[in-house]
């Protein structure tokens, strides 16, 4: 059968019977039984077959399927044995969505689309000898961890690695736009380039003067940053790689800009077409004294950034605003405008009611707890990434005078039901952390010269976490609880310490440490202060049962570890970040990054082919109660889980907020109405930042014709 040939197949049939009840049961071993359909009807048919294994790897590499080069780093014996290593493994795909989604999205298939010419054993084989770079022992360990499904790259490192026709291996980026024309110019084609490679675009617009500001005194000229939004929202539209993907942006504009309203309004569904952006999402970075003016019920002054900069002689971006605010309201040199902080918060939650945006970061929170030196000024498409930048200065040619730094995201992620699993955690976490750093090593974006200086100076990358509600369920686990939230502590607190360590001995074999590491808090000791004091040890007895065959480092382990880092640094400036986790999750058959599950038989519908039933992962009579909807949640819980998550996450964590337009009684109790309000809204997002979250990224809402709000996602940042 063609792979075009969808229609009338078994194995849809079978998976659309989980939707029907049978004697008041959900039938789950029609997944089951629709997932072997699907390999004995459309897999094995449909994949190209060959005498040997050493003839299959000459076809791809004569037909420009797979590259030679990273091939030649290893014998044709070593592969073929890792190769045999893998199938050994008898790797079986634990639903049918899990191996729908690989072999439709990930698995390489012939020119014509008519044959697959990978099996995910492959492409795990050719993701480990990729990322080893000709160190087979290495290699091993990194195939033994994505086999077991330990491991999970983001989609573009999974998708690209090896193959000779491919896209990037990183395809999220964030740059920033400082106050001229030459600016915003090479923005723009910074943007167009990124988004032809397949990258989503964060964009800061913090810096730009607003609507009516004075250019060369001439007061009134300046447009504001909403045409800019445009320009950019019309680039991403235009550069849409090759036609196949819709480019993604997303642009973020400081609380106390003069033109928030009009940049919140922009999104609004009655907007003026003239200034309505429909694709591009929305991001306000929020200091502390905005909350402090909310929750005082006071005046907000809004700052003009050109007669900030005039004034303290850098960009918007860096004023720090809490420490400044009452200087620049007292500073006639400043051009401000006031309105009620209040009226401010509700524009805020009334957008998210209606759009899902704009995501919220916290910026001097992400800044307290950021331990190198710096600055964040802004974050990603999907508000995981914080990392410290640098502004650029350019002249009349819009050549470089000064290069700043620029970031791009480098994701991967542990499954925590399997990791759990693993016989040797920090093994398992050093390989990972190789398997990263090999993509960041070799990652070369030429075409924006401030990303390229920011990952060679940097060396980042964000290892994150999915399956967290999973894990929960099949330990009887309450998603939210104590012992959830003290989990939580503990995994993360493991990653961090294992990420340390292993990026320790690389910055102490190489002899390089990441650019400021000797002004960070790592080379002072102070980022260690927490942990020496061997605090982080598990104290519920059922969450020290779970760790039982895991080291659990102690305050003596964490001294030691912290006088290695001390002398011989780091190498990765950045190592933890939670990404929304999108389809990967699919193929892992595991509930997606750190939140709860939305719905327990998740309905889906594909473009191809139709609707799809996705049960949530070990469903059954003995998980289902503790499989509870996101959407039928106390949001505080999920934020008591990630706050229990961010304490150890030097980046930040991709939260999302779940709500229903009707809220069921009981779930809050400042509740005495179901209707969703802004004051709903209002309460979690303060909630949220004084538990110590960094951003918030959707806010997700389940309507009364069942319609979900603010659902979209970018295909550019979800791993």
């Amino acid at each position: 059968m063609s792979l075009k040939q969808l229609e009338n197949v078994t194995y849809f049939k079978l998976n659309n019977e989980i939707n029907r009840p049978v004697n008041g049961q959900i039938p789950l071993q029609k997944d089951k039984l629709a997932a072997s359909a699907f390999f004995k009807e459309n897999v094995l048919p449909n994949t190209k077959t060959f005498n040997s294994f050493n003839e299959k790897i000459d076809f791809l590499i004569e037909n420009d399927y797979i590259e030679s080069e990273f091939l030649a780093n290893y014998s044709r014996e070593f592969i073929t044995e890792l190769s045999e290593e893998l199938f050994a493994k008898k790797f079986r795909f634990k639903s049918f969505m899990a191996a729908y989604k690989f072999y439709s999205q990930y698995a390489l298939k012939t020119d014509d689309g008519s044959y697959y010419l990978e099996s995910i054993e492959d492409r795990v084989l050719f993701n480990a000898l990729y990322y080893a770079n000709g160190d087979e022992a290495l290699a091993r360990d990194i195939a033994e961890e994505m086999i077991h499904q330990r491991y999970q790259p983001a989609t573009p490192s999974f998708l690209n690695a090896g193959r000779k026709r491919r896209g990037e291996l990183v395809s999220c980026f964030l740059i920033q736009v400082t106050d001229d024309m030459n600016a915003i110019g090479r923005s723009i084609n910074s943007a167009l380039q990124l988004s032809r490679i397949g990258g989503g675009v964060g964009i800061s617009l913090s810096n730009l003067r607003e609507a009516g500001a004075p250019i060369k005194g001439y007061e009134g000229a300046a447009s504001g940053v909403v045409p800019v939004m445009k320009l950019f929202e019309d680039s991403f539209s235009y550069s849409n790689q090759l036609g196949q993907r819709q480019g993604a942006g997303v642009v973020y504009l400081s609380v106390f800009h003069p033109d928030i309203l009009s940049f919140l309004s922009a999104k609004k569904e009655n907007a003026d077409e003239k200034i309505r952006v429909k694709t591009l999402s929305l991001g306000v970075t929020v200091p502390d004294i905005y909350y402090d003016l909310v929750r005082k019920n006071e005046d907000l002054y809004l700052f003009s950034p050109y007669s900030v900069e005039k004034v303290y002689g850098v960009p918007f971006n860096y004023v720090d605003i809490t420490k400044e605010y009452q200087n620049m309201v007292n500073n006639p040199e400043i051009r401000k405008t006031k309105m009620k902080a209040r009226d401010l918060e509700n524009e805020i939650s009334k957008l998210q009611q209606e759009s899902g945006y704009p995501y919220i970061v916290n910026i001097d929170t992400a800044n307290q707890a950021n331990p190198v030196d710096g600055k964040i000024v802004m974050s990603n498409l999907c508000s995981e990434i914080l990392q410290v930048q640098r502004p650029s200065v350019l002249n009349d040619k819009q050549e470089y005078t000064y290069m700043g730094t620029d970031v791009s995201c480098n994701l991967g992620s542990t499954n925590v039901v399997n990791l759990m699993e693993s016989p040797d955690f920090g093994r398992s976490i050093r390989a990972m952390v190789h398997a990263l750093t090999f993509v960041t090593d070799s990652s070369e974006i030429d075409a924006v010269p401030s990303i390229q200086k920011g990952n060679s100076e940097a060396h980042t990358f964000g290892l994150g976490a999915m399956g967290l509600h999973s894990y929960f369920a099949q330990n009887h686990l309450v998603y939210g609880s104590s012992h959830s939230v003290e989990f939580t502590s503990i995994y993360f607190m493991l990653l961090n310490y294992w990420t340390l360590k292993a990026s320790n001995e690389i910055a102490r074999d190489r002899g390089v440490t990441f650019y400021g590491f000797e002004n960070s808090k790592y080379a002072t000791g102070e980022y260690f202060d927490k942990y020496v004091s061997g605090l982080f040890q598990p104290k519920d007895p059922r969450v020290a049962e779970l760790f039982k065959h895991h080291f659990i480092p102690t305050g003596d382990d964490w001294a030691e570890l912290a006088k290695d880092i001390q002398t011989y640094g780091l190498y990765h400036q950045n190592r933890l970040a939670v990404a929304p986790n999108g389809s990967i999750s699919y193929i892992h058959d595991t509930s997606a990054s750190i939140h709860p599950i939305t719905q327990r038989i998740e309905e889906r519908q594909e473009k191809k082919i139709g609707k799809i039933y996705y049960p949530a992962a070990g469903l059954s009579n003995d998980t289902l109660p503790f499989y509870t909807s996101a959407f039928d949640m106390d949001m505080r819980k999920i934020i008591d889980v990630y706050a229990a998550a961010t304490q150890h996450v030097d980046q930040g964590l991709s939260l999302t907020l779940f709500m229903r337009s009707v809220i069921p009684r009981g779930i809050y109790e400042w509740k005495n109405e179901t209707k969703l309000t802004t004051r709903d809204l209002n309460i979690l997002r303060n909630y949220a930042y004084y538990k110590g979250i960094k951003s918030i990224y959707y806010v997700r809402t389940f309507t009364d014709d069942g319609e979900i709000v603010g659902s979209n996602q970018c295909e550019s940042c979800v791993i």
